[in-house]
């Protein structure tokens, strides 16, 4: 599991009640459980990667179409339930939670200070949407020298096309595409 890029860590991001009730995928959760399931037992770190803003949500301009009709309705802040992991991939201790503030798991977190102390060189990503924040934080962490891998089947999209066009044609070009069963014979090998 390990590269020759340092440690791997693997990335849950925005697996969140607010947002896995958006995409009724029965399978998705266990299959998800059942990589970091993997990850824990080759003892490769879990990182939980959430959207989170403060009461009132002062990091969220208007002008961001993204995110600016969150700050009316509170979603997504300190205190709203919608905003906790979903306990189907509730973090353990040693867990490490990282918040972020925009997309991209690296866009106002500490994510990269977390990868580089822990001298995590590769990054195994899942998460919701495959168009939101996986695309992101791939582009990023290509951008930023990490090796990739994306376990294709622990993303999930709201546009099954979109999801296809990604995994199948554009994540290959900066990052190694699997299914969450061949990541883990690779990880139990």
């Amino acid at each position: 599991m390990a590269t020759n890029s340092g440690k791997s860590a693997l990335l849950v991001m925005d697996v969140q009640r607010g947002i896995v009730e958006r995409f009724p995928d029965p399978d998705y959760l266990p299959r998800l459980a059942g990589a970091i399931d993997t990850a824990r037992a080759a003892d490769v770190p879990v990182i939980h990667v959430v959207i989170g803003f403060r009461t009132g949500h002062p990091e969220v301009s208007a002008r961001n179409k993204s995110f600016g009709a969150l700050s009316q309705g509170g979603a997504f802040a300190e205190g709203d339930a919608k905003a906790e992991i979903h306990p189907a991939v509730a973090p353990l201790p040693g867990d490490i939670v990282v918040t972020k503030r925009r997309v991209s798991a690296f866009a106002g977190s500490d994510l990269d200070m977390v990868l580089r102390a822990g001298d995590i060189g590769h990054l195994v990503l899942t998460g919701i949407a495959t168009s939101g924040v996986v695309l992101s934080t791939l582009r990023q962490a290509a951008d930023l020298d990490f090796g990739l891998t994306v376990l294709a089947d622990g993303c999930l999209d709201s546009d099954p096309e979109v999801h296809r066009v990604l995994t199948e044609k554009v994540f290959p070009r900066q990052a190694e595409v699997v299914t969450v069963a061949e990541w883990g014979k690779a990880a139990t090998v």
